[in-house]
C-alpha cells in the first residue's frame, strides 16, 4: 500500500516508527532504508502498470488504423525494379503478395517480441 507524502509536511520526511521496528531494535538508517525500499517497490509496480496500460492503448489504436487501411508505402528503387521485372516475366506474379511475404518474414525476424503482440491478425 502506497504512503502518500504530498501535503504531509515534516511527517513526509520523517518516517513513522512502528512498534515492530522498535521491538526489532532497528536503527534510524534501517528504518529509512526499509521505507525507501517500500517506496521503490510501489513506484516500480505503478510504472509497470502504466507501461502495460500504455502498451494496450497503443495496440488498440494501431488495430483501429489497420482495420481501415492495412497498406504501407515503401520507397526502394531496386526492390521496385526486381518486383516489376518479376511481374512482367512470371505469369500470375503478384507484387503485393510477394512484398507482403518478404516484409512479414523480415519484420517477424527483426522484431519478434512486437510481432507476437499482433499474432491474431491474418
Amino acid at each position: 500500500m502506497k504512503k502518500a507524502r504530498l501535503g504531509k509536511g515534516l511527517d513526509a520526511l520523517i518516517p513513522s516508527v512502528s512498534e515492530e521496528d522498535l521491538k526489532n531494535d532497528l536503527s534510524l538508517e534501517d528504518i529509512l532504508n526499509k521505507d525507501n525500499d517500500n517506496l521503490k517497490e510501489n513506484l516500480i509496480g505503478e510504472n509497470k502498470e502504466k507501461i502495460k496500460d500504455n502498451e494496450n492503448k497503443n495496440i488498440k489504436d494501431i488495430l483501429k488504423v489497420i482495420e481501415k487501411n492495412p497498406r504501407i508505402t515503401l520507397w526502394s528503387s531496386k526492390s521496385a525494379a526486381v518486383l516489376r521485372y518479376l511481374r512482367k516475366t512470371r505469369p500470375e506474379f503478384s507484387i503485393s503478395k510477394e512484398a507482403s511475404i518478404i516484409m512479414d518474414e523480415a519484420i517477424s525476424n527483426k522484431y519478434p517480441e512486437i510481432w507476437k503482440l499482433f499474432e491474431d491478425l491474418n
